[in-house]
């Protein structure tokens, strides 16, 4: 386990706490960035063969969000036990876990590589796309689909090493294979020497391959971790470690599948806005993700201390930890809000020439600067709830923000009151903001804790625990 990790039971003040957030944090930052560079090497590469190809891109991946849902759940599981049982000093059962994740991860991973194979085409026709777009996008669907054990892999493997402390080697893999991808993205795009050029079928092989590696790479990382390192008989099913990833994973998958069900619906509103409104709107969320990149960075650092110490039944730390990491978030956040704000449409002008769509990416982003704090807050208490083992919180909000807020928004706003774009990205930082504020009083109101579901959650409830945490020892929050 990451050293700085295990010496937090001696850390006393906000200076040190800081430190220790932000050495978790900048390699989830770092590789997060890698990750964002990812899609915009994709989304630049493809939007020089057209803007139907960007919105065959785009739509692809707003279907196969359904299955990052199915992949990350098992991740956050997977994340946050290892975390307990490590803050617990039970290192046997985070290496036990840990393999049974992976398990379940090959599972999942083989049963989406299959829905791909017999449902591409109806799954992308619900999106109610043209035909132009519909053929793109279901090749492009196919190539990257249906090998989708590679994404579950990397998915899993990634936060197995993240909840063990070590965000040092995801990063390094997302270094790896971005670069890779970036490469193989202009190689097998537009073709080079003997290999022709392939287009969009290029972009979908350059992303194939470079989940392939990366996959590869994290199992030689895991396998080289002190305490993680493989054993034979983990390998086989265990019901009870599938079930305790099941009960926390599957709040967590419900969330995801919630959020991308959603959002198959209004970006069906926004196709509807025409093609060009549709490749601004990806292309602006192409531009916007990097700011994502500093929220998802300090929501691994919260999840992996709120989870460490509520392991080790250090109550009163857990929240400490959750507050700097909200403040430090927050600051940065708003910062990058204001390069959207005044920066935005510069930058869409790499993507495309088309005035018009400029505009609309410039409207787009001036608009989620505006909500960037409200985002921060989000993902970093979203991160510290599912840190503390409450996950079904988070799903419950999020099915009522996406389907009663989002959803209902765009459609009023965009397309019913005719604002185009603009009401779309209103509608988003709505129920954005909404959300936070909602996490915000349940945090303020220690409704934010699961301890029945923590390893030896009755050790919790020692003399030492301070009066606040022993109401909750008393319910459980």
């Amino acid at each position: 386990m990451n050293d700085h990790i295990e010496a937090t039971k001696e850390i006393k003040t906000n200076k040190e706490r800081l430190r220790i957030i932000i050495i978790l944090a900048i390699p989830a930052v770092i590789e997060n960035f890698f990750q964002t560079i990812l899609g915009f090497v994709d989304t630049y590469f493809v939007s020089k063969i057209g803007l139907a190809e960007v919105s065959a891109v785009g739509v692809t991946n707003a279907v196969l969000a359904i299955y990052f849902a199915l992949f990350m759940a098992i991740g956050v599981a997977a994340n946050v036990r290892i975390a307990n049982f490590l803050g617990a000093n039970l290192p046997e059962k985070a290496r036990h876990i840990s393999q049974q994740s992976i398990v379940l991860a090959v599972l999942f991973g083989l049963f989406t590589g299959v829905v791909t194979i017999f449902f591409a085409n109806p799954l992308l026709k619900v999106m109610g796309i043209e035909a132009e777009v519909l053929e793109a996008g279901s090749l492009y669907f196919r190539i990257v689909g249906i090998p989708s054990i590679f994404m579950s892999l990397m998915f899993v493997i990634s936060a197995i090493l993240r909840g063990a402390g070590d965000t040092k080697s995801p990063m390094k893999v997302s270094i790896i294979i971005n670069i890779i991808n970036a490469l193989l993205d202009y190689v097998l795009i537009f073709g080079f020497l003997i290999i022709p050029g392939m287009g969009i079928v290029g972009a979908a092989l350059a992303t194939v391959i470079s989940r392939i590696v990366g996959s590869i790479l994290l199992f030689y990382f895991v396998s080289r971790t002190k305490g993680l390192a493989f054993r034979k008989e983990y390998w086989k099913l265990d019901k009870q470690h599938l079930m305790e990833l099941s009960s926390l994973g599957a709040p967590a998958a419900g969330e995801r599948l919630v959020m991308r069900a959603g959002q198959i619906v209004y970006f069906g509103f926004v196709v509807a806005l025409g093609t060009n409104a549709f490749a601004a709107h990806q292309i602006a969320g192409n531009v916007e993700v990097f700011s994502y990149m500093i929220g998802y960075g300090f929501s691994t650092a919260a999840t992996i201390l709120v989870g460490k110490e509520i392991g080790a039944g250090n109550l009163d730390e857990a929240k400490k930890y959750a507050r700097l990491s909200v403040i430090l978030s927050f600051t940065a956040m708003t910062i990058l809000g204001l390069v959207l704000f005044f920066f935005g449409e510069w930058a869409s002008g790499f993507f495309t020439e088309d005035q018009d769509v400029i505009e609309n990416i410039g409207i787009a982003l001036k608009i989620s600067g505006v909500f960037q704090p409200f985002l921060a807050v989000l993902l970093i208490l979203t991160g510290v709830f599912q840190g503390a083992n409450n996950t079904k919180f988070p799903m419950y909000l999020t099915a009522i923000g996406m389907w009663a807020i989002r959803t209902v928004l765009v459609y009023v706003l965009g397309i019913k009151l005719g604002w185009g774009l603009a009401g779309v990205w209103i509608a988003i930082g709505i129920d954005i903001a909404v959300r936070a504020i909602v996490l915000v009083v349940q945090f303020q109101r220690n409704k934010w804790m699961a301890l029945d579901k923590a390893p030896e959650a009755e050790s919790h409830c020692h003399p030492q625990t301070s009066k606040e945490n022993m109401s909750g020892c008393a319910n459980n929050y």
